[in-house]
């Protein structure tokens, strides 16, 4: 486990730099979540470390494989100094120990909802899952284990989730796309969806 976790955050730190600053959040029967921070000019990106020391176990699985199974962590960036954004560790934290929590795979696609806004002000509760492989590479582990992906999240509105629901992340990603949609503001609007 403590070896995944030092490649991972090695992999981080070459694709991300150095992090300015780190929290740790524990919940009770769950390991150690953290969220490291990293300042890229007018962008902050925060990245989970923690989530990727077990492989994520498939729900309806009699047993979990200690050592089979996708692993991955999060990354989410927004523009700097435009909201308190750096309280966004918590819910972070919160969707990294999803897997542990709740038995969930945590695959692109998926919406992921903490219940209260990602940061004080913000029209986000949810996110949502993208591919991964764009800013951090996926990092191969030696066989048997899976590879970490380091999965993109994008902040959805209330309505941009139950739109999502409807038509599905695919067609919700291609409205951002065609109406220019910067998914990094983190004061922005919901996107038209008529």
């Amino acid at each position: 486990m403590g070896e995944v976790l030092a490649l991972v955050e090695a992999r981080l730190r070459t694709a991300l730099g150095e992090p300015d600053a780190r929290a740790a959040v524990t919940f009770l029967g769950t390991d150690r979540i953290e969220v490291l921070r990293f300042v890229d000019g007018d962008l902050v990106r925060y990245a989970t470390l923690g989530m990727s020391a077990s492989p994520m176990a498939d729900p309806t699985a009699a047993l979990a494989d200690p050592v089979k199974g996708p692993r991955a962590e999060l990354v989410l960036t927004v523009r700097a100094g435009l909201a308190d954004t750096d309280k966004v560790l918590r819910p972070l934290a919160v969707l990294a120990a999803t897997p542990q929590v709740e038995g969930l795979v945590v695959a692109p696609g998926a919406s992921l909802d903490v219940g209260e806004p990602l940061w004080p002000g913000a029209g986000f509760s949810s996110v949502l899952v993208a591919e991964s492989g764009g800013l951090v590479e996926d990092l191969e582990l030696d066989a048997p284990l899976d590879p970490v992906r380091f999965l993109p999240l994008l902040p959805m509105t209330s309505n941009e989730a139950a739109w999502k629901r409807v038509h599905g992340a695919q067609a919700l990603e291609e409205r951002w796309l065609a109406r220019g949609t910067d998914l990094r503001d983190p004061l922005r609007k919901s996107v038209s969806l008529d």
